[in-house]
């Protein structure tokens, strides 16, 4: 009986308590919750921020909640912001909103839901990047190692390597055909080992072209340097053959003549009794004189004619070569009008270009770090067939005697 009272006491006092502290409680709600419980909405899910130029592209998904019928979107501080209504259906929703307007730079935003009886979830904050004038003057074109006009009329592009991690995605080109007709055409970008083909291509005409970028993979703007003229074109291969190594026709072993479509005069040929010269096997195939052992060389030219017409406009002609040329004697590489040759010493002054080797006390070896690449440009005001080669004027028995090597030439568009 005494325990039994016991319990009964113990039960009325935490009876007692328990009131006490659900009254505490309703008071507390009374104080802070005078509307009764606050009511979150569904947020929303999945939020995403993709970068663009000065705007920014905000996604995210409805998965619950079908009261929902608004969101809004903070920036700045929440002291600017957006408004989108929500028509909810029975499944899952997507929020997609533009925000544009933006200046450049991290930007954080905030994004809050509301029901139809106004209250608000609670929010959804993530940080993305604005991009914009400072970005875009930082950009610079991917760079072209050659353009070559090939055999078929196609121009044959080669494309500087770049980094992965660069943002470049494209390049996009202006360019006029054999028809000039203007063309348009957009190559998507690889990094590395990256060539393009453009038929039928009218090398006497500007190549434009720009590069597009992306800041990062998700960004939803490309970005673009500005456009650029391309202004030498490789026309070796449309227009020259035997261009280097070189080819030969006749060979005693070391010396021998140029194979077709070069031609060798006959006072080209200081070797071998007048049978061989201009041509020796060193460095695999050269266009070559030299004049020990009493062989001089008096108006020597070999030379060929253009395949067909070069269009009207500027042309440079680029040769690799080494030499020790004295100043009793001299060599030119020379560009003249028409197919039948270039003029000798004489009658340089006709010709369209021309450039000297180097005389006196330049040191000829044959190691690759004496080598240097000697260019000129000549000017055609109509479209016409060109002779380019060389003319040489070399004493022979000289001290320490004189010679020349070319490995190869070239022949650009302006």
């Amino acid at each position: 009986m005494k325990l039994y009272k016991i319990t009964s006491c113990y039960l009325l006092v935490l009876a007692a308590f328990t009131m006490s502290a659900c009254t505490k409680m309703d008071d507390y709600k009374k104080k802070y919750e005078p509307n009764g419980a606050i009511i979150y909405p569904g947020k929303l899910d999945s939020v995403q921020v993709f970068s663009g130029k000065n705007r920014v592209l905000l996604t995210g998904l409805f998965t619950s909640d079908p009261k929902i019928v608004k969101y809004r979107v903070y920036w700045n501080s929440k002291q600017d912001s957006i408004e989108t209504p929500v028509t909810r259906t029975s499944g899952v929703d997507t929020a997609k909103l533009v925000i544009p307007n933006l200046p450049e730079g991290t930007m954080t935003f905030e994004v809050r839901t509301f029901d139809n009886g106004g209250h608000i979830s609670v929010p959804v904050t993530l940080a993305a990047n604005v991009y914009g004038t400072l970005y875009q003057s930082s950009l610079i074109n991917r760079g072209i190692i050659a353009v070559k006009l090939q055999t078929d009329g196609s121009a044959l592009i080669n494309w500087a390597d770049v980094n992965a991690d660069d943002g470049l995605v494209s390049m996009e080109l202006k360019y006029t055909d054999a028809a000039n007709k203007q063309r348009d055409t957009v190559i998507v970008s690889q990094p590395t080992g990256l060539s393009t083909s453009l038929p039928k291509f009218n090398a006497g005409k500007t190549l434009s072209y720009r590069t597009g970028f992306k800041p990062n993979k998700t960004a939803i703007d490309t970005f673009y340097a500005d456009y650029v003229d391309q202004k030498v074109i490789d026309v070796t291969n449309a227009y020259l053959l035997n261009t280097g190594p070189f080819q030969r026709n006749t060979f005693d072993g070391r010396w021998g003549t140029l194979a077709a479509p070069w031609i060798t005069n006959a006072a080209a040929k200081n070797k071998d009794g007048g049978t061989n010269g201009g041509y020796s096997s060193d460095g695999g195939g050269t266009i070559n004189w030299e004049t020990w052992n009493n062989t001089p060389v008096v108006n020597g030219i070999v030379y060929q004619a253009t395949s067909s017409q070069l269009s009207a406009g500027s042309y440079t002609v680029s040769f690799d070569a080494y030499s020790e040329v004295q100043s009793n004697s001299s060599v030119y590489c020379v560009a003249a009008a028409g197919g039948n040759g270039i003029p000798i010493l004489a009658d340089l002054s006709t010709a369209l270009g021309s450039v000297k080797m180097y005389n006196g006390a330049k040191a000829g070896t044959t190691s690759p770090s004496s080598r240097d690449v000697k260019t000129f440009t000549f000017t055609l005001s109509s479209p016409q067939v060109v002779s380019i080669g060389f003319l040489g004027n070399l004493v022979g028995n000289g001290n320490p005697g004189n010679y020349f090597t070319v490995f190869n030439i070239k022949l650009f568009k302006n």
